[in-house]
């Protein structure tokens, strides 16, 4: 029996802005996590926030403060923690607001041994755990937000709530007005799923080449440049210059600052306004 308030184990860890929740069933199994002291290996285990102890690396779990970063991606760098091959990554950026020692705490291999209950259980602002809201390649740029809190990373990536994201794109070409007219009425992928942006408008032909803005509420993997390749094109540039109200204004390139709580609020409230 459980209670509204109750939740599994891996959603608390999850809820509390520790990590992902997939991580956080590996590090459960692992045997990483105490359930009123005692050592509980199901993911699945139900417990009560507030009521019941849960302690992972000996330190008790209390809410992390809720982060929502703003960052503005270069061109060559990867969504990713850490990179076998060495290249940049967003979270060299970011050591503001996580330490080196915050995120791969959790996302070691499995059977890494723990880490001292003093590493593992600082609060402070420099040990968060930032997770990616959605995901840009590595040849993308613009923008992105990093938070701990995921309920607001799915609510801005699932394509139920409608939330904008806006691209600059350059193709390679100039694109007449019937294949914008069908990139804007959507089109079926090579992998045989089907794109169907909000909208597709000319931008500018500059030179040889057309600059296209693209309006998404989905996030298909590379959709964009997947987009334009099957009506004949390439992509030379993307950018995500906005989601939902967030812009690019006024942040260099490789920069980032933290949202207000009017900006996250005004985010949540952004499906109810465009529709």
């Amino acid at each position: 029996m459980t209670t509204k308030q109750s939740m599994t184990l891996d959603r608390l860890l999850s809820r509390f802005g520790v990590t992902s929740r997939s991580v956080a069933r590996r590090a459960i199994v692992d045997g990483r996590v105490r359930l009123n002291g005692r050592v509980v290996r199901d993911p699945e285990c139900w417990v009560t926030p507030g009521k019941d102890n849960v302690q992972l690396d000996g330190q008790r779990l209390r809410p992390e403060r809720k982060i929502y970063v703003l960052f503005y991606k270069p061109k060559g760098v990867i969504v990713s923690h850490g990179d076998p091959s060495g290249r940049k990554t967003v979270y060299d950026y970011l050591k503001e607001h996580t330490s080196p020692g915050a995120q791969p705490r959790l996302h070691g291999a499995a059977g890494e041994s723990a880490r001292s209950g003093r590493d593992s259980g600082r609060q402070g602002r420099k040990d968060n755990w930032l997770a990616p809201v959605g995901r840009l390649d590595k040849d993308t740029s613009g923008l992105l937000i990093l938070t701990n809190d995921t309920e607001f990373a799915h609510f801005v990536t699932h394509p139920e709530s409608g939330v904008r994201k806006t691209y600059r794109v350059k193709v390679s070409g100039l694109m007449d007005d019937e294949i914008i007219g069908q990139l804007a009425s959507g089109v079926r992928l090579q992998r045989g799923d089907e794109a169907r942006p909000l909208s597709v408008r000319r931008l500018e032909d500059r030179g040889k080449y057309t600059w296209l803005e693209v309006v998404l509420t989905e996030g298909k993997n590379r959709e964009v440049r997947r987009m334009v390749e099957a009506v004949g094109f390439k992509v030379l540039k993307l950018v995500r210059t906005a989601i939902g109200p967030l812009t690019l204004e006024g942040l260099e390139v490789g920069r980032f600052r933290t949202l207000t709580a009017q900006e996250v609020a005004a985010l949540r409230e952004r499906r109810r306004v465009q529709g």
